[in-house]
Order: structure tokens, then sequence, then C-alpha cells
């Protein structure tokens, strides 16, 4: 339904309950919306909250970005940390790791030494006759037999000290199927061992390994049912060289600043001590 109303001021034209005025004096139309059109405005605006929104200013922005910024500075020293105790927990892991191993090398080298003949009391012993296990004060050599097949041949051992960083070494030699081969190996594992331990001599295709670092490290016999230092001991002599003791000590001190440290003794008893076959 329309109606038009004329007047001098105002001209207005009403369409469907809305109102449409023209103001003479002010020389434009001002349209008046119906109150079923206000109302569903309302309810739109209510259900479309972005519509009547305004924008988000400078300062809000910078204040969003140094948030994350610092949310993310966060999560990075977390995710370093991490990274960190994961390399120190590793490290440790391969330290023990390294240490048992050498112990149980050092076992093993005892366990498999050569037992050479003894030679009767009414003869002289030879002036090269070769010595089973050796304590000089520096480092211990061994003559054991080669892992594996026995036609491989003899191995000569060394464990010793590095004066330089305090670490606990094993030197091997080459096989040896000759009492020259075993001579020329016994007594590059004493200059090994009196050159400071490098990992290997010049001339020798031996290979040397760092176990542990310490910080002293000790040798003890057990003879004539006690324990004594192989040095000061009465029955070490030319003529005992090949005669084993009854156990063999070591004992370790190992540096701080590692997995395992403080002092660890380790106990080898010969297998045929006591009567044992």
């Amino acid at each position: 339904m329309r109606s038009r109303v004329q007047d001098d001021k105002m001209t207005s034209l009403r369409i469907d309950d809305g109102a449409v005025h023209h103001d003479s004096d002010a020389g434009h139309f001002v349209i008046e919306a119906a109150p079923a059109a206000k109302s569903f405005c309302r309810r739109t605006q209510r259900g479309h909250p972005h519509l009547g929104a305004r924008g988000f200013t400078l300062v809000e922005v910078l204040v969003a970005l140094a948030i994350l910024a610092v949310m993310a500075g966060l999560a990075w020293r977390g995710i370093e940390g991490m990274a960190r105790a994961q390399a120190v927990t590793g490290q440790h892991a391969d330290e023990v790791l390294a240490l048992q191993a050498g112990l149980a090398q050092w076992r093993s080298d005892l366990d498999a030494m050569m037992t050479w003949p003894e030679r009767p009391p009414d003869k002289a012993p030879a002036a090269h006759a070769p010595g089973s296990l050796d304590w000089d004060g520096r480092a211990l050599r061994i003559t054991r037999q080669g892992a594996g097949d026995a036609a491989a041949g003899l191995v000569v051992v060394a464990w010793t000290r590095r004066s330089v960083d305090g670490q606990w070494m094993r030197w091997q030699s080459d096989p040896v199927r000759s009492l020259r081969a075993w001579q020329s190996a016994w007594d590059g594992a004493a200059r090994w061992a009196e050159a400071g331990a490098a990992s290997a001599l010049a001339d020798s295709q031996a290979h040397a390994v760092a176990i542990a670092a310490t910080q002293d490290w000790q040798i003890h016999y057990f003879r004539g049912n006690a324990w004594t230092n192989p040095l000061s001991s009465p029955t070490q002599g030319a003529g005992s060289a090949r005669k084993l003791p009854d156990a063999v000590r070591l004992r370790l001190t190992l540096a701080r600043g590692q997995a395992v440290a403080g002092t660890i003794e380790l106990d080898w008893i010969r297998p045929d001590f006591g009567g044992a076959p």
C-alpha cells in the first residue's frame, strides 16, 4: 500500500510500512526503515559479530608478535636443553660401556695367558726365555693365546696408564709364531709404554685403545698367601719369570668428571689355584 502526502516543507512516500522523506530545506531524502527491518538487522548483527567489529591496531599486532617471539624462544630453549641432556646421557652410557668392555678384556687377557713349561731345577733359565706375565712398575705385559683358532699364534698384550692425559690403555701386537717374533713383540710393548703409550709405534703394526681416564693404577700379586707388590716380592727374579702368581689384583682410581669415578678393584684368580682343575 502506497500513499503520497505533500506539503510546503516535506514530501513523504510510504512503502510497505517504511518511509522515505524528502526534506525540502535540506535537499535530500531521509529513509526510515520499517520496525521489522530494524529487528532483522539487529538479529543479523548478533549472529555475525564480525559485521560490526573493528580491525586490530598496530600496537595490538606488535604485542601479539612479541608474545609469539617469547613463546618461540622458550620452546627453543626447551628443545636445546633436551638435546643437551640426551647428548650427556649418551656420552655417559658410552663411558660406562667402554669401562665394562675394558675390564672384561683385562680378565679375558689373564684367562688366556700362556703358561710355559717349567724348566727343570738343575737347568739354568735361558737368556731369552719367553715370559707370560711381567710388571715393571709402568706396564703389565701378558703373553696370551690368540682369540679363536689356536693355530693363529700367540699375542703380546700390554696395559699401562698414559702419563699425558691419564688414559688407561691397552696395546696388542700382531700374532706371533716364533720365539724371535715373540721377543720383538715383547720388547715392542715395553718401548710403547716407555714412549708414553702413544696410539701405536711407527715401526709396528700393533694398535692401542684408550679405555678410561684414571688418576692412578696399581698392580698386586697374591703369592705365599699374601698380597704383595710385584717389584718388592722376594720371588720376583730371573729364575721365576715364568712362575705365575696365584692371583692378580687391579686397582684403578678413575678420574672425576666421568660417568664412573672413584676406586675400582678387580681380582683375577688363577684357574688352577687351590687344586682346581
